[in-house]
């Protein structure tokens, strides 16, 4: 297994400046420059933060195949300027680290990530940048915040769910998936719950191996 660093810094967003943590490969090469990652992280007036774990699984996923891969703080969070905005001003901070990523590794393919409140972003996020190849929603709010009224995403996409969750309603959000184009690659844990206590290894590995081969990676 590779080497990896991690790399805090604030960068400018139209909120003021965002603290962001890139993972990447050590080195000078990376092993996949063909795609970089972005995670968006759970609600923050509710103690979401880029240190929340499945965040943290979710950045490492990407970093078992080789791909650099960003967390961030939304404005208002840690030690990011700005107010909480509703899920609004939080897709302008998607954008925002999207641009610094992509000055960083301008060849590469973006990958967008969330779980929860994050996972509305992301999905806007989607909508709005132009270069995402892959997108993987996590435990989304169906109903909230203005992503699910879409009838379809513009790429591929992959939807984690715990059949056990208890904030979000896996029955509404497999039927709301089953109404969307493309039909996204579903990942379902029977036993897991919201935050995925105790099946944070499983979520990474499904992950994984999902993702290797809807990037044709492995």
């Amino acid at each position: 297994m590779s080497l990896v660093k991690e790399e805090q810094s604030l960068i400018a967003s139209p909120a003021g400046k965002l603290e962001v943590v890139l993972r990447a490969p050590a080195g000078d090469v990376v092993e996949n420059s063909g795609y970089v990652a972005i995670v968006c992280h759970p609600h923050p007036l509710h103690g979401g933060t880029m240190d929340n774990k499945v965040v943290t699984t979710l950045v490492r996923s990407f970093g078992e195949m080789g791909i650099p891969a960003v967390r961030f703080n939304f404005r208002g969070t840690g030690n990011s300027e700005g107010e909480h905005d509703g899920g609004v001003g939080e897709v302008d901070d998607l954008a925002a680290v999207a641009a610094w990523l992509s000055a960083l590794y301008p060849a590469a393919k973006l990958l967008l990530a969330g779980f929860s409140f994050g996972a509305g972003v992301a999905g806007n996020g989607a909508q709005q940048l132009s270069n995402v190849a892959h997108l993987v929603l996590v435990a989304p709010p169906v109903g909230r915040y203005g992503f699910s009224e879409k009838d379809h995403f513009p790429c591929p996409w992959t939807l984690v769910m715990g059949d056990r969750d208890e904030l979000v309603d896996p029955g509404g959000v497999y039927r709301w998936a089953e109404t969307l184009s493309p039909a996204p690659t579903i990942v379902s844990m029977p036993e897991a719950t919201h935050f995925f206590h105790g099946h944070l290894v499983q979520l990474r590995q499904q992950l994984v191996e999902i993702l290797n081969k809807q990037l044709r990676l492995g």
